[in-house]
C-alpha cells in the first residue's frame, strides 16, 4: 500500500450515517472494570449536533483531531461554548464533564483544501485547553510514545456511530504504511473516532503514537489514517503557552465542496473522515 496514491472523499467528522464499521476486533468498554486505564478516553460533544473523540494528555489538556473543531455544515470554527469534553464517558455518565476555554491547531492544516490529502492528514492534530482542569484518581492523562514502524501492532480506543454511548478497544492492529507524519493502519474506526488517540504498548504503559484523522478503503480494504503526534506536539504546545486560540485569531474556512462529494483525479483509494 502506498499512501502517496491516496485520494480523499472528505465528509463531515461527526457524520451519523454511512457505511458502518465492522466489529470484529472491538472490545466494548461499558462497565467500570472494562474501562479502568481508559477513562482519559473522552467524548468531545459539538453542540447538539455531533461528536469527536479525544484524550487527556496533561490534566486540562485533551488531543484531538483539528477537523473536529470546524462545523461541517458552514465549514467555520465551532464556537467553545459548543464544546465539551466528557471524560471516560459511558451509558449516560461520566467521570468528568469539562468545557473548552482554549484550542491550537496545527499551523498548516486547512480544513477547506483538498489538494494534497497527505499534509492535510499529517497537519490534523489540535489540542484543547479545559476550562479547569481533571484531577481524579480514576483518570490518568496519557504520556507520548515514539513514531511506531510498519509492522509494529497498535491500539485504539474510540467512540463511534454505532458505539456512540461507551467507547471500544481495539488492542491489536497493526501499522500497514508510514510518510512522514501519517500512518496508514489497519484499525477498524467510524464516524465519530476523528481524534481517537492510537496507543503503542511501551512495557506495560500505554503511550499515544497518533490520532485518528480519516479511514479509508485501499484495494477493498477498509483502513485508517492517523495524524502522528510526536512533531508536531512541541510545536502545538508552544504555540499554546503563547496564548494562541483559535476561537478568537482564525479566520473561518470556506469549504469547496459539500457532504459526500467526492475528488476524481488519479490513484486507488476512497477515504472519508471518521
Amino acid at each position: 500500500m502506498h499512501l502517496r496514491r491516496l485520494i480523499m472523499t472528505v465528509v463531515c467528522a461527526t457524520l451519523l450515517s454511512g457505511v458502518v464499521a465492522s466489529a470484529q476486533g472491538l472490545r466494548d468498554l461499558a462497565t467500570g472494570d472494562d474501562s479502568k486505564g481508559w477513562n482519559a478516553v473522552g467524548r468531545l460533544n459539538l453542540g447538539d449536533w455531533g461528536f469527536c473523540t479525544g484524550a487527556l494528555i496533561a490534566e486540562d489538556l485533551v488531543l484531538t483531531a483539528a477537523h473536529c473543531l470546524y462545523d461541517e455544515r458552514t465549514g467555520g470554527l465551532v464556537q467553545a461554548s459548543d464544546l465539551e469534553f466528557r471524560a471516560g464517558w459511558r451509558n449516560g455518565r461520566a467521570e468528568a464533564f469539562r468545557g473548552v476555554k482554549q484550542a491550537v491547531i496545527h499551523p498548516r492544516y486547512s480544513y477547506g483544501n483538498n489538494d494534497d490529502t497527505i499534509s492535510r492528514v499529517a497537519n490534523d492534530i489540535a489540542i484543547l485547553r479545559l476550562d479547569r482542569p481533571i484531577r481524579l484518581p480514576s483518570i490518568t492523562p496519557y504520556p507520548i510514545g515514539d513514531r511506531p514502524r510498519k509492522g509494529d501492532q497498535v491500539g485504539v480506543v474510540s467512540y463511534a456511530q454505532e458505539r456512540s454511548e461507551s467507547p471500544a478497544l481495539e488492542e491489536a492492529c497493526d501499522v500497514l504504511a508510514g510518510r512522514p507524519g501519517v500512518y496508514m493502519l489497519s484499525c477498524d474506526v467510524n464516524f465519530g473516532s476523528s481524534g481517537a488517540p492510537i496507543f503503542m504498548n511501551d512495557d506495560g504503559e500505554w503511550r499515544i503514537v497518533s490520532v485518528v484523522s480519516s479511514k479509508a478503503t485501499v484495494d477493498d480494504r477498509q483502513v485508517a489514517l492517523g495524524s502522528a503526534t510526536k512533531g508536531s506536539l512541541p510545536l502545538l504546545l508552544d504555540r499554546l503557552k503563547m496564548g494562541e486560540n483559535v476561537f478568537f485569531t482564525a479566520t473561518p474556512v470556506v469549504r469547496r465542496f459539500g457532504q459526500g462529494a467526492s475528488t476524481q483525479t488519479s490513484g486507488g483509494a476512497k477515504f472519508v473522515r471518521p
